[in-house]
């Protein structure tokens, strides 16, 4: 596994380096000098993927995804290099968090997207409170982690021009709560966890958090 990894990857990064020009020096940093843990990344199209896997190599990045993509051979045979984490969103999600909790403990960062879909024009969308569920019930540490540049890969590559990729990574937190909170103190808390993400981002691709980037948290624990 370990030489299939090395040779996707390379191939990966040979792609998304021939698109866009990276810059991922601070998000490795930081991933290079913290133990394996959630990361909370926005989620704009379908470069974030292979980008973030690549450019975090040889550190151990993995993701979740619903049961359905393996169905497709191709995004199978990814998944499966990269030990991506499956998710039925028929069944309860308690073995998720179960597998969740095993990754990071095997030293993978597992990467999340609390918006739960794509903003295409890369402005911070809703954040959904899944983020955490699975960051108490794994009971493990969450990095903000954001990227911008790549919304714009459509129209620079009619244009034939690369396009600048540009990863940014905050600082880690664990959630301070006894138990699942009610809904209230989750809707605050989810307000924190995107306003760290979009205290990340240029002012103008902050959303519904650009308040929120600015004021202090109350419910995180940074570490």
């Amino acid at each position: 596994m370990g030489f299939r990894r090395a040779a996707v990857n390379a191939f990966l990064k040979g792609v998304v380096n021939t698109l866009c020009r990276i810059d991922s020096r601070d998000f490795y940093k930081v991933l290079s000098n913290n133990k394996p843990m959630l990361i909370a990344v926005n989620h704009i199209n379908f470069l974030e993927v292979p980008i973030l896997v690549a450019q975090s190599y040889p550190l151990y990045v993995t993701g979740m995804a619903k049961t359905e993509t393996w169905n497709n051979p191709f995004f199978a045979f990814l998944f499966n290099t990269y030990q991506a984490i499956p998710i039925d969103r028929n069944k309860a999600f308690r073995g998720a968090f179960n597998q969740v909790r095993k990754a990071v403990d095997d030293g993978f960062f597992v990467a999340v997207f609390p918006e739960g879909t794509r903003s295409k024009d890369g402005v911070l969308g809703q954040g959904k409170a899944g983020i955490i569920h699975l960051a108490l019930h794994a009971d493990v540490p969450v990095l903000p982690v954001v990227h911008y540049g790549g919304e714009k890969i459509w129209n620079n590559i009619r244009r034939l021009r690369r396009t600048p990729f540009c990863f940014k990574a905050g600082r880690p937190f664990k959630i301070k709560c006894d138990g699942m909170p009610h809904k209230e103190v989750r809707e605050e808390i989810l307000a924190e966890i995107m306003g760290q993400m979009a205290r990340l981002l240029p002012a103008d691709m902050r959303g519904t958090y650009a308040r929120q980037a600015e004021q202090e948290c109350k419910h995180l624990e940074f570490l």
